[in-house]
């Protein structure tokens, strides 16, 4: 059964949740949404360093660390932002880093966001 996080991001009108658990796997999906609920409207840095903090704040509240993170999949509207994705992303994990796939998109729906991410854990429920 599907149980629902609580990491303490801004509700958003949209029918979704910033991550759930099952069977002791967490999935959630990140958007640089700040505390206020707006988006971050800031190049692709700093956009990467919000949806990373709520990821870390979302891995934690579900009892977990990035360690536990197994695999993260990246939605970039601009290869040329990869590299400076890269060097903010590897700063929030260490070796060996969760497996990852990167895609670069067309648009997002929402003004301004540059990027998002999915990630999945396994949180080993003692």
């Amino acid at each position: 059964m599907r149980e629902i996080v609580d990491t303490g991001l801004p509700l958003t009108s949209a029918p979704i949740e910033w991550a759930t658990k099952a069977g002791g796997a967490l999935y959630t999906s990140h958007i640089p949404i700040l505390e206020n609920g707006e988006i971050e409207q800031g190049d692709i840095s700093t956009q990467t360093h919000v949806i990373m903090r709520n990821l870390l704040t979302s891995v934690e509240a579900a009892g977990g660390s990035m360690e536990d993170v197994t695999q993260v999949l990246i939605y970039l509207t601009n290869p040329d932002d990869f590299t400076a994705f890269n060097d903010v992303y590897q700063s929030y994990f260490s070796p060996p880093y969760p497996n990852r796939a990167t895609v670069v998109v067309a648009g997002f729906l929402a003004p301004h966001m540059v990027i998002e991410i999915v990630a999945y854990a396994y949180i080993d429920e003692k």
